[in-house]
């Protein structure tokens, strides 16, 4: 237990201080070391093997292929298509554009995997419009930042990639297992704009005739297929998770660059340079988390950890909001992927013995931390919102904090009903 708490809790005080994760997350492993074997027992030789052996996986492959994805459909007009048509669909209900915007995240949840692309890429349309249209700013940022926490959930999902990868759980369930809850959380975001609308102005929109409609529908069809080719061609295993990453990102590039012919050599370039940084950081990461499974593993700190759950609650319902809970506050200090590398080591040993199923687990994980997007100190989104909307760090968290109301309900019934999340996985697993 001694080696647990010196494990964990180093790596958080170095968090806390302010370390990059990847050197914080390497230096505990050293400590660790250190402290169990002493300076020379420490096997040098042995940790750069490890580090490589983390990152060489066919699975991860998909990671580089739904950022690109993501990059290149941000950087034409795929994301005015896909709002304008939500707009034709719901602005003309009560909330008007509260629906809009949380449609047009859905959708383009099907085709990013992160938060933040979702933020970036629409974020700035969807305030623009409902700020022109007369909603108030601080409805318009609580909104668009709660509709971004979809993105990881709705497939694909960058995050449930890495914990699929990490858990030896079936990434394709994991993506099926996402669709219910996804859906779920934008119909309860949903539900809290037509409340607030009768406390605060939400502009009615006239209806839009069938005629627009439809045209707009047309402007939208080819983008509007990238979700459907992701979940269909995996539900009908044609293609694998990873598979569908590159399909994604080439259907993307196809549609910028040759149908919609907005995205030349120059930008390509560019999404390019961008997709590569990001992924380099993540797999650089992913390196070092790998020496830190293996060192958790070595240690058999997971076993201890179940030995010590169990002798507190033999419940997996209390087990589950308890860990809710703890991944709602890590969320507010690191990011979706980052926490996953970190803890799915640590918990699927332990949920496992208190048996739950990892599948469940891993979508609850992924929606509980991907609330950190939106929580202050260091939520991606809430930074992303600062520089579109021009507010204090202060105003936006004040805007934000509304909204994880319908979130965290939304969490705890799927707590309670676990089948909203196994049932399509295992539907699709006895096809």
């Amino acid at each position: 237990m001694l080696t647990l708490v010196f494990f964990v809790g180093l790596l958080i005080v170095l968090f806390i201080i302010g370390v990059p994760v990847c050197v914080s997350i390497g230096l505990t492993c050293l400590a660790v070391l250190w402290f169990e074997n002493g300076l020379q027992g420490i096997p040098l030789s042995l940790l750069p093997l490890k580090m490589m052996h983390g990152v060489n996986n066919f699975p991860l492959l998909a990671v580089p292929f739904f950022i690109l994805a993501a990059n290149v459909m941000n950087k034409g007009s795929v994301t005015p298509r896909i709002f304008n048509f939500a707009n034709a669909l719901v602005g003309h209900l009560r909330g008007g554009l509260g629906h809009v915007n949380v449609l047009a995240s859905m959708i383009f949840a099907g085709m990013s995997g992160t938060a933040v692309a979702d933020a970036a890429g629409l974020g700035a349309l969807e305030i623009r419009a409902m700020r022109d249209l007369g909603y108030p700013l601080k409805y318009s940022t609580g909104i668009t930042g709660a509709s971004s926490v979809i993105g990881p959930i709705i497939p694909p999902s960058v995050a449930m990639v890495i914990y699929g990868w990490l858990s030896d759980v079936s990434i394709g369930a994991l993506f099926i297992g996402g669709l219910i809850p996804g859906l779920m959380l934008g119909l309860a975001l949903m539900a809290t704009t037509i409340v607030l609308s009768y406390r605060i102005p939400m502009p009615m929109q006239p209806r839009t005739s069938l005629k627009e409609t439809l045209r707009l529908s047309r402007r939208a069809a080819l983008s509007l297929l990238t979700p459907l080719i992701i979940v269909g061609g995996i539900w009908s295993g044609t293609f694998t998770p990873t598979e569908s990453g590159a399909v994604a990102s080439t259907y993307a590039i196809f549609l910028g660059a040759v149908v919609y012919k907005e995205i030349g050599f120059k930008e390509l370039i560019e999404v390019f340079r961008n997709t590569i940084e990001f992924t380099a950081i993540i797999l650089f990461i992913i390196s070092i988390a790998g020496l830190y499974g293996w060192l958790l593993v070595r240690l058999q700190i997971p076993l201890t950890l179940a030995e010590s759950v169990v002798k507190v609650t033999t419940s997996p319902t209390l087990l589950l909001v308890i860990l809710m809970g703890f991944f709602l506050i890590i969320g507010c200090f690191m990011s979706v992927i980052e926490s996953v590398l970190i803890f799915t080591p640590i918990m699927v040993p332990m949920i496992k013995v208190m048996g739950i199923d990892p599948l469940f687990f891993g979508v609850l994980m992924v929606i509980s931390l991907s609330v950190g997007v939106i929580t202050p100190p260091f939520g991606n989104v809430i930074y992303v919102l600062v520089s579109i909307t021009n507010q204090t760090f202060e105003d936006v968290v004040k805007a934000l904090l509304p909204f994880l109301i319908p979130i965290i309900a939304t969490i705890f019934v799927l707590i309670l009903w676990p089948d909203l999340v196994t049932y399509l996985p295992n539907l699709w697993i006895n096809r």
